[in-house]
């Protein structure tokens, strides 16, 4: 039983870390830069947002598995992880708008980087609603896999490309100087020892929930049939 839920285990012992440390490390505020101590949040914020990417990456996969190989598990695991991303991703966004009210005294200022999330996140809502419409599992999960490619495709260029190419208060935008724990200026050694381990824990939860409801669906599919 270890030996197959090591990985679960890892994902607690990381979020505890991530939860304590976070609040505990010592935190530096860049020159001219007033973060003070709302720069916590990128232990919360930016590892949703990796895993958010990441499920909606597997999900991709498995659409793109479902559409040559039309087996319905591929289609389960590829609407899960969606499903989960969708969560990480709204997640993301409101620990984003709590980090904006600090820094930006607005939680939500209709700067490019979240128009840019809200965007993504209402086409991959969309892929639900589209499935919800359709009666046909077959037709469901072929149109649903379509779409899935679709809004994977519209992912990047929403909260990564276009951004990018305008004025922007949020790091990684035009005349800003890179991403947040990325660049070697935000985050010194020992916030970097938090946020990894950070990344690597929120998503392993995301894949945990996923497969505690890939179980579910199959059994709910065995009850009803």
């Amino acid at each position: 039983m270890i030996k197959l839920a090591w990985w679960k285990i890892l994902s607690f012992v990381l979020l505890m870390y991530t939860c304590t440390m976070g609040f505990l490390v010592k935190v530096p505020t860049p020159p001219g830069v007033p973060l003070q101590q709302s720069i916590r949040n990128l232990f919360f914020h930016v590892p949703m947002w990796f895993g958010m990417n990441i499920l909606f990456l597997v999900s991709f996969i498995y659409a793109i598995k479902y559409l040559r190989n039309p087996l319905k598990k591929y289609d389960a695991y590829s609407l899960e992880f969606a499903r989960t991303g969708i969560v990480f991703g709204i997640l993301g966004l409101i620990t984003g708008a709590i980090w904006a009210k600090y820094q930006w005294g607005a939680a939500w200022s209709g700067d490019a980087k979240q128009n840019g999330a809200a965007i993504a996140l209402l086409i991959y809502l969309a892929y639900f609603v589209l499935r919800g419409s359709l009666n046909d599992e077959e037709k469901k999960a072929r149109v649903g896999g379509v779409y899935n490619i679709f809004a994977f495709f519209m992912l990047y260029p929403s909260i990564w490309i276009l951004p990018r190419l305008v004025e922007s208060l949020h790091p990684g935008g035009l005349g800003s100087d890179g991403n947040p724990a990325l660049n070697g200026n935000d985050l010194d050694a020992s916030m970097r020892l938090v946020f990894w381990p950070a990344v690597f824990g929120w998503t392993l939860l995301g894949v945990w929930i996923t497969t505690l409801r890939i179980r579910l669906y199959f059994i709910k599919e065995k009850a009803y049939n």
